[in-house]
């Protein structure tokens, strides 16, 4: 009795406990597919987030890189507008001189030498007494860097020639006694001023200078007023042209003789009775018809022809031609067509001869010439 009831209760047990297992596999599937169906959605939750995250990132990083495009822009712009500055300077030309009172001053160049500011416009330095703010260099006009530059360099006249090149300006030193002189460059100084004519330097006494000037050359027609002189009176110089080119003497020649004789003073006469511009002795003026030796224009016209005689006795020999004027024919003929052993001769003719060889290109002595001598 007992065994059957425990073998029920075992049957019934196992019965249970099958029923048992089986709730509490399933439960274990529900539990799982609920595990997994929360996995899913966290991950979907957080898919969604960084989704949102990569979102605003994506936003920030636009707000981040989109003004790169106009800064760049603007740093092309500021590059392009610098290279537009540079090309619209140019190529420099001169310094330009700011004074403390704002005023300006255009040269070719400046320096400082201690305390003291130079300059030097046109071939002329000087010093500046004014006190200077600032010196800054000037750049040739963006006007001349255009499409006019292209044309060609050297024009054509109408003829077909080429027109001659535009020359520097010249700059003249005026004597007190009324000449002036063509220099290449003048610097001047406490005492005076210092000149470069082609090779030579030379000084100049402050008490000699009137004034320095510059001026645009003359045209290709003056070359009497190329060759870089003037008395200072344009009558005297147009008397000098007129009888140079009549009695084929050079005109500077006959310049250089009036300098040297009167300095240009027409009623000048010498201890010895010499007369006027050229300094006419009373028989040397009746000998070339000279009636008024005080006129520049007869006194200038009896002296050249004189000067040109001479020319043509000695050959061409502008030595012998200037001692002959200052010592008289007869002297030199007296030595054998040798420059007298006097030094006033000598001195005349060196200074003069001097100044005459530099200015002319060929050798302006000839050979030597053996006159007779006139009895």
């Amino acid at each position: 009795m007992i065994a059957a009831l425990l073998i029920r209760m075992a049957l019934m047990s196992k019965k249970y406990c099958s029923r048992l297992i089986t709730c509490i596999a399933l439960i274990l599937l529900c539990a799982s597919g609920s595990l997994l169906l929360a996995q899913r959605r966290v991950s979907a939750r957080g898919h969604a987030k960084n989704s949102r995250g990569d979102s605003k990132n994506s936003r920030g990083h636009s707000r981040n890189t989109v003004p790169t495009a106009p800064a760049a822009a603007n740093s092309t712009a500021q590059n392009s507008t610098a290279q537009n500055a540079t090309a619209q300077k140019g190529e420099p030309v001169g310094k330009r001189i700011i004074f403390a009172d704002g005023a300006t001053l255009d040269v070719d160049d400046s320096w400082k030498q201690g305390n003291t500011v130079w300059y030097r416009l046109n071939g002329t330095s000087q010093s500046l007494d004014r006190e200077v703010r600032s010196i800054e260099i000037r750049f040739k006009e963006a006007a001349t860097t255009n499409k006019l530059t292209a044309a060609p360099k050297t024009a054509l006249t109408t003829a077909g020639t080429k027109a001659p090149p535009v020359a520097a300006p010249i700059t003249w030193i005026y004597l007190k006694d009324g000449a002036r002189l063509r220099v290449d460059e003048v610097r001047e100084v406490a005492d005076g001023a210092w000149y470069n004519r082609g090779k030579l330097t030379i000084f100049l006494d402050k008490e000699r200078i009137a004034r320095i000037e510059r001026e645009q050359p003359a045209g290709p027609g003056d070359d009497w007023k190329e060759r870089g002189w003037s008395s200072g009176s344009a009558s005297i110089d147009q008397l000098i042209r007129q009888n140079g080119t009549h009695f084929s003497v050079d005109p500077y020649l006959v310049f250089l003789v009036i300098e040297q004789e009167s300095h240009f003073h027409p009623s000048v006469v010498s201890p010895k009775g010499a007369r006027g511009l050229m300094q006419l002795m009373p028989g040397t003026a009746r000998r070339f018809g000279v009636s008024r030796p005080f006129d520049p224009a007869d006194n200038i016209r009896g002296g050249t022809q004189y000067l040109k005689e001479l020319l043509t006795m000695f050959g061409g020999r502008v030595d012998l031609a200037l001692a002959s004027y200052n010592a008289g024919e007869g002297r030199v003929l007296d030595y054998g067509n040798r420059v007298p052993p006097f030094k006033e001769t000598r001195d005349y003719v060196k200074r003069i001869s001097a100044r005459y060889r530099h200015h002319v290109d060929p050798e302006v002595t000839g050979p030597v010439v053996t006159t007779s001598r006139p009895r």
